[in-house]
């Protein structure tokens, strides 16, 4: 832990793991080389093997590490120069703890190894000064007093010893009757008196292998405050001692915390001084198997995994509880044999508030009523299915119904709370009435066992999935099967439900899982997160969050994007209008500058076209076109110079990107224009097209000029005569302008 608690610092594989304690979340850390190790007789340096270094601990100053070693050496190291400082050699096999005096000035480090010896060294003389001997087993931890004339010292014979430092001898061994892993001392500011703890004596916090902390009076060797075990069955108590032993301990004085670390990877931090559990964080999972949203508002994720506990983690925090309350570890063969209703109140803790017991082996699958929550039913190994009755006010548990399945893998009740699935490893899938579990019919088409049994929300369908990697949709009317989904190369484990009922998502044993759109039977995606096979898959009740559980010990949480990006496009679509409707109204104005703008923003070419025509059409509209456009930004100008490339194409609109081309050309220098994004591509585009409507142009100023000049030259005579042609014949007209007609 840092100084001021705020960070956490945990091994994690082959890294550490920065934590911030508030939020829960890993932030960045970086890894700094302090220096290598050297020999004193020579100048080459060479890096440690990683099983070389046993232990290590920094001074109070933070300028000397020492390390111990597993070839029985201690070495001491001057931090900012990078060198090694001191090579004590006399301990006996490897060095499993190193400790500095608290007080600087006496330069003392103190070791213990394989021997159960705890060693003091001189670092000025480099010389064992003193070996402190009492424990019978490894030293496990040091601690000071205040004074630094007292040391605490722990070991797994399951003893703890006061030394006089001044002496250097042993003051008094206590018996704490479990194997020590840590202990710290208590400040001497601060109000314990919730501890037992009274100001004229030494006390000492104790972790070990019980699993809970322990305050000891060092002067009478009586242990004056033990924590209360969490809520266990009375058969369960013994068992407990070991399962969820402490590893670790720290004092944060700042915070007025201490920390633990037991044996399921799970980090504590409890009030100093009550004891009381202030936060929890959840380490190695060990395999998921399966997961579930839980609160009014799906604030919280329930975690069940190969532990007998359950992790219930907050999601905005991180936050974690864990329930204690089933036996047994929950994998092969080791189910717990009931079932237990937990409840969730108002601040958010859980707590469990019935229990049901009956099953004669572990209970594998259940599943609760889905409109009044008032019985629950479970399948257990037993090859029995029970239905239990949940009264309105727990009391006590009741089972009101009990009848034969055949290793019952999933079980579901439908919506209206009528009928009960259940899918089993005889390949079939079973249709039960919940009110006198009378079997309606069975549904079979798969060639392996079926994992899991959903029914749809909306229609009157069953989903099933099977260890043959399809999903089939079955109808309750007939049992026939509607549609098989083919797409798996491994068992099909679970599937729900999602998007209002129109979609399937299933998950498979090598950890894909899969969407299908019922309706066309395909497979819109595919999902690739876990490393192993998904257990758990749950949606919440907005049906717009997801979260899995795999065995490769990670917990997901996956967030429904569709509607999002739908009311994402509806909201840019009604500002679309707004501004299409404010362009409206600008031009009516006559605000060009501002209708313009506008336009550019907008990013649409026939937008701004209008604008423009709408500008040329005034009287001056080619001078109010130079006008508006050099007002412009230089973004804008560069857009509307891509927007005439497309305008130039065109024959019908190729005058306005000309009249846009012009004023940059007129107004903007060669410097300025180079500086245009895209301006090579723009010349190359405009260049070609502006040939060809040049040369149309030459074309029909050629044709207007001989049109001319036929209608100065023909001669229409004065006066029709007998010989000429009736009026209105063709002939009465010249052949040169007959040609220009036809």
């Amino acid at each position: 832990m840092t100084h001021d608690g705020e960070y956490m610092f945990c091994a994690c594989d082959n890294k550490v793991n920065v934590v911030d304690v508030a939020t829960g979340t890993v932030v960045n850390y970086h890894c700094v080389v302090l220096f290598t190790s050297q020999s004193v007789s020579t100048i080459s340096s060479c890096y440690f093997p990683p099983s070389s270094m046993a232990s290590m601990a920094f001074d109070s100053s933070s300028t000397l590490l020492a390390t111990g070693g597993c070839d029985s050496a201690i070495k001491v190291w001057d931090v900012p120069r990078q060198y090694c400082t001191h090579n004590l050699k006399g301990s006996t096999g490897v060095v499993h703890l190193v400790e500095f005096h608290p007080d600087t000035s006496k330069l003392q480090l103190f070791s213990s190894s394989m021997d159960n010896t705890i060693r003091v060294w001189d670092l000025k003389s480099s010389e064992c000064v003193a070996q402190l001997e009492n424990h019978y087993s490894s030293v496990t931890s040091l601690a000071f007093s205040p004074d630094n004339e007292t040391l605490i010292s722990s070991g797994r014979d399951k003893i703890c010893t006061v030394w006089d430092l001044n002496k250097g001898e042993a003051k008094g061994t206590i018996p704490v009757y479990e194997s020590i892993e840590s202990v710290v001392m208590l400040p001497e500011q601060g109000d314990f008196s919730c501890l037992g703890v009274s100001k004229e004596s030494l006390h000492f916090v104790t972790a070990g292998s019980k699993g809970i902390l322990r305050v000891w009076d060092a002067a009478s060797a009586t242990c004056v405050h033990s924590q209360s075990l969490p809520c266990l069955p009375a058969a369960c108590v013994d068992q407990e001692d070991g399962l969820q032993s402490l590893m670790h301990c720290v004092l944060v004085p700042m915070k007025s915390q201490i920390v633990t670390v037991n044996s399921e990877r799970n980090i504590c931090m409890y009030d100093a001084q009550t004891l009381e559990l202030r936060k929890q964080f959840a380490g190695n999972n060990g395999e998921v198997l399966d997961v579930r949203f839980l609160g009014p508002r799906d604030s919280h994720v329930v975690v069940a995994t190969n532990s007998p506990q359950l992790k219930v983690f907050e999601l905005v925090t991180s936050n974690c509880q864990i329930l204690h309350g089933h036996t047994g570890r929950w994998q092969e063969g080791c189910l717990s044999q009931g079932i237990r209703i937990w409840r969730m109140n108002d601040h958010g803790n859980v707590f469990c508030v019935a229990q049901g017991l009956g099953h004669m082996q572990g209970v594998g699958a259940l599943s609760c009523s889905r409109m009044k929550e008032n019985f629950v039913v479970t399948a257990s190994k037993d090859n029995t299915m029970k239905v239990w009755s949940i009264p309105e006010y727990i009391t006590h548990q009741k089972t009101s119904l009990c009848f034969f399945v055949k290793d019952v893998n999933s079980v579901a009740v439908s919506p209206n709370d009528k009928l009960i699935a259940t899918a089993s490893q005889d390949k079939t899938a079973k249709l039960w009435t919940s009110d006198n579990c009378e079997q309606l019919g069975t549904f079979v088409g798969h060639k392996r066992g079926v994992w899991c049994v959903q029914f749809s929300p909306v229609d009157r369908i069953l989903a099933t999935s099977s260890a043959d990697g399809t999903v089939k949709l079955w109808s309750l009317q007939d049992f026939s099967c509607l549609k098989t989904f083919e797409g798996h190369e491994a068992p099909v484990l679970k599937i729900i439900f999602v998007s209002g009922g129109g979609q399937v998502l299933s998950s498979g044993a090598d950890g894909l899982m899969k969407l299908w759109t019922i309706n066309n039977n395909v497979c819109v995606k595919t999902f690739d997160a876990h490393d192993d096979k998904v257990l758990g898959l749950h949606a919440n009740r907005r049906d717009n969050a997801l979260v899995t559980g795999s065995a490769d010990s990670r917990v997901l949480l996956w967030k429904d994007v569709t509607q999002t990006e739908l009311e994402e496009e509806q909201v840019k679509q009604e500002e679309q209008i707004l501004k299409e409707q404010k362009l409206s109204n600008l031009l009516h104005k006559k605000k060009y500058l501002k209708a313009l703008g506008l336009a550019i923003s907008l990013d649409r070419p026939h937008t701004v076209l209008s604008v423009i025509k709408a500008i040329l059409k005034e009287a001056n509209g080619k001078e109010d076109l130079e006008k508006n456009l050099l007002k412009l930004r230089k973004d804008q100008k560069e857009a509307v110079l891509k927007f005439s490339i497309t305008w130039n194409t065109n024959s019908r609109n190729y005058l306005e990107a000309q009249a846009v081309v012009e004023t940059l050309l007129k107004h903007e220098t060669p410097e300025s224009l180079l500086q245009y994004e895209g301006i090579k591509a723009a010349v190359e585009s405009l260049l070609p097209y502006t040939e060809r409507h040049f040369q149309r142009l030459g074309r029909l100023l050629q044709a207007s000029m001989f049109l001319d000049f036929m209608w100065q030259n023909m001669k229409l005579p004065d006066a029709a005569t007998e010989t000429d042609p009736p009026p209105g014949s063709i002939s009465r007209y010249p052949v040169a302008w007959c040609s220009v007609l036809f």
